[in-house]
């Protein structure tokens, strides 16, 4: 693949920025849609409330969201030494990958973990825990089958979905730079109100700060919605390490989109707006996967970090692409199709679906500040300057934006 010189010779240090440690939102405000909006389009920026946020998006537009679930994927175990072996679950290896399947597994599981003390845990020592659901106690045994892989093996003694062993016993995933333990008040406020199926291991940030009341009024105001799910990663906090952007060693997440939701896009002909970077990368990665069939590369929904930045010679439209993924899924009679991405959107990207973005302020020199320079262009280093001016909280728990394509 001929990466473009621009792309090739983007640096990280020009996506850097000082971010206070009093500028991160620690915690959630009381309520959700009373934290702070900037708006940004055609160069302006306003600073509102996030209440407000129905009265700027046009009539007609349609908003996506992500409806994916946070569990509470680290699990706290004790050796018989008193040591304390933390496992964070990071993706499913079996009996499938698919995460939505393996979520209602029973009997056994087995995951890509991370592991603290991991030097402490021998590969032949069987970790037990006990776990209280419906007022019953089951048995919880964790085995680490692949050291160098980090592949860990579940068993409980209950016909009873890996779901609920989860939710019964695991803490919420905090992400690291929040720098504290998880608080009950987590529990729901680390999750948006539309939030379904379970599998993620970091919120969609943008999404918490919706409420009934918002999305009613966005109703009102005839801008339609659709959902689809990204399971949010661990990898979306791993830093980039390299100079050179397009070293970096992109995660991966699993997407699950229906059909319905597939037609409703190949329809819509106004404006979209993705409700957080995870929708966005979920939607521009489908559109990749319309021009793959459309080019004939195979059937699989997998979108590599630098697929989209090909010397391609002709490009389909929006609807062109997706109705290539209408068609296939009716011949294949498919009511929903799980793929994984591994989109790498930085400046130099030319955006396919997405017209705006809701989104919470990210960190310096981190993947998301790149997609959101690769969407307004030279403005972001601008509008991450008014944020920190006015007072904006910062990172998951911070204050939102509604922001507009540059193009050009």
């Amino acid at each position: 693949m001929n990466l473009s010189t621009a792309i090739a010779e983007l640096k990280l240090s020009d996506y850097e920025y000082t971010l206070p440690e009093e500028k991160i939102a620690k915690f959630p405000l009381e309520k959700r849609d009373a934290s702070k909006l900037l708006h940004f389009k055609d160069g302006k920026i306003e600073h509102l409330q996030f209440a407000q946020l129905p009265d700027l998006v046009p009539v007609g537009s349609l908003m996506v969201f992500n409806n994916t679930k946070v569990i509470p994927a680290r699990l706290i175990f004790q050796r018989s030494t008193g040591a304390k072996i933390e496992i964070f679950l990071l993706k499913p290896i079996a009996p499938t990958t698919v995460i939505n399947e393996v979520m209602i597994k029973t009997e056994t599981v087995s995951w890509e973990c991370m592991i603290g003390n991991l030097k402490k845990w021998k590969t032949d020592e069987i970790l037990s825990g006990e776990v209280i659901y419906q007022n019953k106690i089951i048995k919880l045994n964790a085995s680490l089958i692949d050291q160098e892989n980090r592949i860990v093996k579940f068993t409980w003694d209950a016909e009873v979905p890996f779901v609920s062993i989860v939710e019964a016993s695991g803490e919420v995933p905090l992400p690291p730079y929040l720098n504290r333990k998880p608080t009950e008040e987590d529990r729901p406020r680390y999750q948006t109100v539309y939030s379904k199926n379970e599998g993620a291991v970091a919120a969609p940030t943008a999404g918490l700060h919706f409420t009934d009341k918002v999305l009613q009024k966005l109703a009102a105001n005839k801008v339609k919605e659709e959902f689809l799910t990204l399971h949010v990663g661990a990898g979306t906090f791993q830093p980039i390490k390299t100079e050179t952007i397009t070293a970096h060693n992109m995660h991966s997440e699993q997407v699950v989109v229906s059909i319905s939701t597939i037609q409703n896009i190949t329809e819509h002909t106004q404006q979209l707006i993705a409700v957080g970077t995870t929708s966005m990368r979920s939607l521009e990665s489908l559109y990749w996967f319309g021009v793959k069939l459309l080019r004939e590369e195979g059937h699989e929904f997998l979108i590599p970090k630098l697929y989209p930045y090909q010397d391609f010679d002709q490009l389909p439209t929006r609807k062109e692409s997706f109705e290539t993924i209408l068609t296939f899924m009716k011949k294949n009679n498919l009511s929903e199709i799980t793929g994984s991405t591994e989109i790498f959107i930085m400046p130099g990207y030319n955006f396919k679906v997405c017209d705006g973005l809701v989104t919470n302020f990210h960190q310096p020199g981190s993947t998301l500040i790149l997609l959101i320079a690769a969407f307004t262009k030279k403005y972001w280093k601008q509008i991450y300057k008014e944020a920190l001016e006015n007072d904006y909280r910062f990172l998951s728990y911070g204050d939102s934006s509604l922001l507009w394509c540059e193009k050009g």
